[in-house]
């Protein structure tokens, strides 16, 4: 947790008053700051761009400046930063949007003023936002700022105006054909799994014209969402999951249901034209010394094929789903079923059963609440303590003004979101945790008093680190939290599973609960997993880990270097990709092209 900054600019750690603020003008101060930083960036003159930063200063840079995923703060590391690469860079062009710019005031003791902008580097253009405070004699200064590629110079993607003009009489269906059956050339990029991250990656690399085969194991483009268990929805709202280039239609519910996002992956891949091969899985993927990736395919019916890539990318989700069960004593005596959640289909598979769902967090929530509904005696079985907040009251606190029906455009509220660095929302996030939990209090209060086991979240930020941390460990309630305090879903955690019994589960307190079908909704494994069953042992343990924070707040290995050439993970929720795909996309269009310099000014 080194990341964490020590403290927030408050008025009082800035020994300023709310007169500091009272009846300013916010596009005089943001003008006159941000002509000044443009032009000590654009002039590389560090010291006196060290001036315009207040005290503590974060400076969060994605992939502009850096090539990587860093996050400098405190004077001496953003020093350090603007002396190795402020000159390198060529910063120029930098313009101001109005449109974004106002006064914040996200707490009682805090203020800012936050601006967008834009800009260019000798090889991209590039977006920015800062965040100004009020210190003594009327002065304001950075404490935020975010620097972020959006484009390489003479690459563009090729959408709106640049998309193919010229009318296509009769031979759409047989270029179709011919474009994915990559007969005649490999493609640059291989993507196993075709999720929303696959697809989602696929789509902006053919907008970079660049060469990609999505492979999809399964028969149908979506069913790793179809084929889960019959009460999966998402718990993010639509117009936080709108996918690059084709948005949800506006009459789209607010949480998707999983079998309708599965068609929809399935429309979206086939309205994009994304070369996806389905009944297809990789069998052996291996690295030459010269950087080429060596792939085996199988495919249902037909022979195997070998690529000869750059770059293979697991689009392949958080880990192996499939048989890792924990092992406790006598489960080989147990005369019941035991499952994991991913092997679950629906509820009415055990009517007149007794089930015992393992776990505590979203997937258990939505069996059990699935359970319940179909009339099947359930209990919860809670290992540990959980986070809970409420959807109708969480995501109003935690997105209120960046992701709601009438925010900004989502490549706005990414941008804005993205200018918060983890160590940023470390301090900011328990704030925002009390919030909710105050605003949740009497369902809070009811699980309590059931004696179901709360917490304030990862480091008591709620779910913002719990997610980026360790994916997992919280329930974003969409109604089952209130069959837990009626009852109607039962509970058991107050002792630790001793063993299986041939009827049911013995516990450490001499306790035992009788069962028919057991459900362990207890994650999956390790997200280099797959990598492993497909690279080996030895790729696989010189990959860096891909999820989970470094030092810096920022993520460790997805949507950046692992570590091994040419291998990329992409993963997360629709937000996180349709935001990062671009990260990837570009890191790759730029190592075809030859702009990447082969160095990313990294952490280690």
């Amino acid at each position: 947790m080194s990341y964490i900054v020590k403290s927030l600019p408050t008025l009082e750690r800035l020994q300023v008053s709310e007169s500091a603020f009272r009846d300013i003008n916010p596009q005089r101060i943001a003008s006159e700051w941000f002509a000044q930083f443009s032009k000590y960036a654009t002039n590389g003159n560090v010291a006196e761009l060290e001036t315009l930063l207040s005290e503590g200063a974060l400076w969060r840079d994605i992939l502009c400046m850096t090539w990587d995923f860093r996050t400098f703060q405190g004077a001496a590391a953003v020093h350090t930063f603007l002396v190795d690469r402020l000159a390198t860079s060529e910063l120029s062009e930098f313009k101001l949007n109005a449109q974004y710019l106002g006064l914040r005031h996200p707490y009682p003791d805090i203020a800012w003023i936050e601006a967008m902008f834009t800009f260019q580097t000798k090889i991209g253009f590039c977006s920015g936002v800062f965040r100004l405070v009020p210190h003594q004699n009327d002065a304001w200064k950075a404490h935020c700022i975010f620097t972020n590629l959006e484009d390489l110079k003479g690459f563009p993607e090729k959408v709106g105006p640049l998309r193919n003009p010229f009318p296509n009489h009769g031979k759409w269906e047989e270029e179709r054909r011919h474009a994915t059956s990559f007969a005649s050339q490999d493609p640059a990029v291989l993507i196993v799994g075709a999720g929303q991250s696959g697809l989602e990656l696929a789509a902006r690399l053919k907008a970079l014209d660049i060469s990609v085969l999505v492979l999809e194991k399964n028969p149908r483009i979506g069913d790793n969402w179809r084929n889960r268990y019959e009460a999966l929805c998402l718990h993010d709202p639509v117009w936080y999951d709108h996918m690059p280039y084709m948005p949800f239609p506006s009459s789209w519910p607010v949480y998707t249901p999983a079998k309708k996002l599965a068609n929809w992956l399935e429309y979206y891949a086939e309205a994009l034209e994304l070369p996806v091969w389905t009944s297809s899985e990789v069998k052996l993927a291996t690295i030459d010394e010269h950087g080429t990736w060596k792939v085996t395919v199988g495919r249902a019916s037909e022979q195997d094929r070998v690529f000869n890539v750059k770059h293979l990318v697991f689009a392949t989700g958080f880990g192996s789903y499939r048989g890792k069960l924990p092992d406790y004593p006598g489960m080989d005596n147990f005369r019941g079923q035991i499952l994991h959640s991913s092997q679950h289909h629906k509820a009415m598979d055990h009517v007149g059963k007794r089930v015992v769902v393992i776990g505590a967090c979203t997937s258990a929530h939505d069996i059990c609440a699935d359970y319940y509904e179909h009339g099947v005696d359930v209990t919860m079985f809670q290992r540990s303590s959980t986070y809970v907040m409420t959807t109708q009251n969480g995501w109003r606190i935690h997105f209120d003004g960046v992701y709601s029906e009438n925010s900004p455009p989502p490549d706005i509220s990414d941008r804005l979101n993205a200018s918060y660095p983890n160590a940023l929302v470390g301090l900011l996030a328990p704030r925002k945790a009390l919030e909710i939990a105050d605003a949740d209090k009497e369902l809070l209060d009811g699980l309590k008093k059931r004696g179901f086991r709360l917490n304030m979240g990862y480091q008591d930020a709620g779910f913002s680190l719990a997610v980026w941390e360790n994916a997992g460990g919280y329930y974003l309630d969409v109604g089952t939290s209130q069959l837990i305090v009626d009852g109607k879903i039962k509970l058991k955690n107050d002792s630790q599973i001793a063993e299986f019994t041939p009827t049911g589960l013995a516990f450490q307190n001499g306790t035992e609960l009788p069962a028919d079908v057991v459900i362990f909704a207890t994650g999956v494994g390790d997200v280099r997993d797959n990598i492993r069953k497909v690279c080996g042992d030895d790729i696989a343990n010189r990959c860096k880990p891909i999820w989970g924070l470094d030092e810096e707040g920022e993520i460790q290995g997805c949507w950046r270097d692992l570590g091994i050439p040419g291998l990329w993970y992409m993963m997360g929720n629709l937000a996180y990709c349709r935001f990062h795909s671009k990260h990837v996309a570009l890191q790759i269009k730029a190592m075809e092209e030859g702009i990447f310099e082969g160095k990313r000014y990294s952490l280690h």
